[in-house]
């Protein structure tokens, strides 16, 4: 039996109206269902996926807290009861881990201003103009994300050598700039061509020069590229050890991660409990960051663009 229904035209003639709702009803609804049937089983997958990464950082946070005595037990506590806040004030009393923390925060901050800085001229060249050798300049910058970190090692310290940059700042900001960089041109050009264009032109009609339409109207909407691109270069230069280690030659210059390895191999046996408090104290920054940047970085990129 047809589903379609006819209705008579203004001509005399059959029209065709297509299906009643009568008969195309029980399709939409049987796919509500198995999507309500196979909902409890997509969350428990997603709670038992979500307990498996977050068991390690409980697990730092606990052996933080037990007692030295209770570290090397057989049975594992899954709960630090009695609580034990001595490693995390044996870390807090030691004037290595604040000078520790003071590079790595001025070598952060340094990174993640210049990158952004750079990284967005870039972007914005690379996606609003065209010019001889722009496609070259695009390869370039995927070939240089390609290369591997240490087979630079070796050249790395002989430049900063020569420039007296070792132990320093400068030295170790510039490293890290190297390997950030070509990122984030290319997370920040992919943000960029999401804006149309036709917005700038849209400004520049109602009388906007091109700098000032790409100011005012374009760069409100790539906040979350720049959010992101700088949460990662955080990131990047937060936990960086491999160039720390090649270009901090000496003790008192030493960043968080060569601190805690540091801090990890003063006595014969690794004290697991301060290794675990200095690692959650390193890690709290990062998550602080990541709390109060994240709904910037999952909004919309032209949400404001489509608000009348």
């Amino acid at each position: 039996m047809s589903t379609s229904t006819f209705s008579r035209t203004p001509h005399g003639g059959p029209s065709r109206t297509g299906p009643s709702p009568a008969a195309g009803s029980p399709a939409p609804a049987g796919r509500r269902k198995r999507r309500r049937r196979s909902r409890p089983v997509l969350n428990a997958i997603a709670v038992l996926a979500a307990l498996v990464w977050v068991f390690p950082v409980y697990w730092m946070v606990n052996t933080a807290l037990v007692p030295t005595s209770e570290l090397f037990t057989l049975t594992p506590r899954f709960v630090p009861f009695p609580t034990s806040f001595e490693h995390f004030s044996g870390v807090l009393r030691d004037e290595k881990f604040w000078s520790a923390l003071r590079m790595s925060a001025i070598v952060a901050l340094v990174v993640v201003v210049l990158a952004v800085l750079f990284g967005f001229l870039a972007a914005v060249a690379v996606s609003r103009f065209r010019f001889r050798g722009r496609g070259a300049l695009i390869m370039l910058v995927i070939l240089v994300q390609m290369l591997p970190a240490e087979a630079l090692f070796i050249s790395q310290f002989r430049m900063l050598d020569d420039w007296n940059l070792l132990s320093s700042v400068p030295g170790l900001s510039l490293l890290c700039l190297g390997g950030i960089v070509p990122f984030t041109v290319w997370l920040l050009r992919g943000f960029i061509d999401g804006v149309p264009v036709e917005l700038e032109e849209a400004a520049m009609v109602d009388g906007c020069s091109r700098v000032g339409a790409f100011f005012r109207v374009t760069l409100p909407l790539l906040g979350p590229g720049l959010v992101t691109s700088s949460v990662f270069a955080f990131l990047h230069t937060w936990n960086e050890y491999n160039l720390a280690l090649i270009v901090m030659t000496k003790t008192d210059h030493a960043t968080l991660p060569l601190w805690l390895r540091s801090f990890s191999s003063e006595t014969s046996a690794t004290d697991w409990g301060g290794v675990m408090a200095g690692s959650t104290l390193i890690a709290v920054p990062v998550i602080a960051l990541f709390l109060s940047v994240h709904s910037r970085m999952g909004s919309g990129l032209v949400a404001g663009a489509v608000k009348g």
